[in-house]
């Protein structure tokens, strides 16, 4: 049986891809397990230090697989919904140590947003495009909007969550959807551009400030203050900070940088 997703790990980089382009890389059963394994191997990889999630094909996702939503001949729906396992799948990328980038290879779709928002950074080529279509089938953004509701401005989420409307990508990126929307041609080399930056910085340190972007904002300035002021220090005595500050003054890669040409294994 040919894998639906591929994982490839070179330079500290690990490569997740979803290659089912038959179905635009609808979120199948099958494919949702073979995701959660290829994400659960990159993040346990000790020699992985960023991931990359893309597609084949002219789509990134178009969201659920209908023909496995579709009523079986009793009229009920299948005992084996497509959402099976997609929560989980979210969680794991919005909450992985390790930095996700998304390369949008094309357009995505309903649920392949929520993948989108789950990821670090997005990048997408500026002729994808984008909808929430979801109300149009008359269902909703219900797991996707854990995600998606934390990156949109608020008035463009009720916007597009409610029309099902179609949109392209320098919208995404203005709305907050994308980080980048880039011609075709520069996708690989913007997508390289912050995989390179992402390897520079220390694991532990990058793990950590995954989790300040997110929860800073929501403390109080006092605590916050309080809080920060004692990360601070103990950032700037851990190991990993001696070691960065050593490096700087001997002007000198840190030892967490890969080595260039460096490859590790393929996941089969």
């Amino acid at each position: 049986m040919t894998a639906l997703v591929h994982h490839e790990a070179r330079g500290g980089v690990a490569t997740i891809t979803l290659d089912s382009p038959h179905n635009r890389n609808a979120l199948s059963v099958r494919l949702l397990g073979e995701l959660e394994r290829a994400l659960h191997h990159a993040i346990g990889d000790e020699g992985v230090r960023v991931i990359v999630l893309t597609g084949t094909g002219p789509v990134f996702c178009s969201g659920a697989d209908l023909k496995e939503q579709a009523p079986a001949q009793n009229g009920r729906p299948h005992d084996a919904p497509v959402t099976a396992s997609f929560p989980e799948i979210m969680s794991l990328v919005w909450g992985s140590p390790k930095p996700v980038i998304c390369r949008l290879n094309g357009t995505a779709r309903a649920g392949g947003l929520g993948l989108v928002a789950a990821c670090d950074f997005a990048i997408a080529p500026d002729s994808a495009t984008f909808a929430f279509s979801e109300v149009r089938l008359g269902v909703v953004p219900a797991m996707i909007s854990v995600t998606v509701l934390r990156r949109l401005d608020p008035r463009a989420a009720a916007e597009y969550f409610l029309t099902g409307e179609v949109f392209g990508a320098a919208r995404a990126a203005e709305i907050g959807l994308l980080t980048r929307a880039v011609p075709a041609e520069e996708l690989d080399a913007t997508v390289a551009h912050y995989a390179g930056m992402l390897l520079r910085g220390g694991p532990e340190s990058l793990a950590i400030t995954k989790q300040l972007v997110r929860t800073v904002p929501g403390m109080s300035v006092d605590d916050g203050m309080r809080e920060m002021a004692r990360l601070s220090a103990q950032r700037f005595t851990s190991p990993e900070g001696q070691e960065g500050i050593r490096a700087f003054m001997e002007k000198r890669p840190a030892s967490w940088i890969p080595e260039p040409g460096s490859e590790g294994d393929t996941a089969p």
